[in-house]
């Protein structure tokens, strides 16, 4: 990196940019999980924030709360992960994505979760980043909703949609850290660390030195 130092009199300051810094921000970020019961929701949230899965975990009741932390390049990104019924309205509002997830062995549980999307549109903050998630597609063999249904509907209503398996790990870490790329990009850090120092009163000079 290039060296620059600048020195002035009587009191000036030095700016030194080899001695510039990016310092990573840390973002906290609210993201909740909704959908019909037995979409997956929960098994999805403990395979990527525990590494399990178990194919009997019990149906969350009311709202599960999980925390996470993403390293990207950009910033690190602390979730506060929600995982709701979709029941209730607060526990959406204020929060900076979502994941609308549906089985893919079940129209029912797809018509749900678009009813789940139309809600949050209501009542989430505009800017929120929102995902369609096709769950289990390990069930490929018993599968009821097209791959090709949940994308068109995605697409026709500004969502990012993804396919994913809690059992297998298909595109689990990709849905999270897809979302905190997103949220890093929204919010960009800012460099930070120039070293401003003092010349002292009896230094008398003013000169430039610029070397590679």
């Amino acid at each position: 990196m290039a060296k620059l130092d600048i020195y002035a009199s009587p009191d000036i300051l030095i700016i030194s940019l080899d001695k510039l810094t990016t310092v990573k921000t840390t973002w906290e970020k609210k993201e909740v999980l909704l959908g019909d019961m037995g979409a997956g929701k929960t098994i999805l949230v403990l395979r990527f924030v525990k590494g399990q899965f178990s194919e009997y975990q019990e149906s969350t009741i009311g709202a599960a709360f999980f925390t996470q932390v993403l390293s990207l390049n950009e910033a690190t990104v602390k979730f506060d992960i929600w995982d709701t019924t979709g029941l209730a309205p607060m526990y959406y509002r204020g929060a900076d994505a979502a994941i609308v997830v549906y089985d893919i062995t079940s129209m029912e549980s797809f018509a749900r979760a678009k009813k789940w999307v139309q809600q949050v549109q209501r009542h989430a903050n505009p800017s929120l980043i929102m995902f369609l998630v096709a769950n289990k597609a390990d069930l490929g063999a018993e599968r009821k909703v097209a791959n090709e249904d949940g994308e068109e509907y995605a697409k026709e209503n500004g969502l990012s949609f993804l396919e994913t398996s809690a059992k297998t790990a298909q595109n689990v870490n990709k849905l999270f850290y897809e979302i905190a790329k997103r949220l890093a990009k929204a919010n960009p850090s800012r460099q930070t660390g120039i070293k401003l120092h003092s010349i002292p009163q009896e230094t008398r000079r003013s000169s430039l030195f610029c070397c590679v």
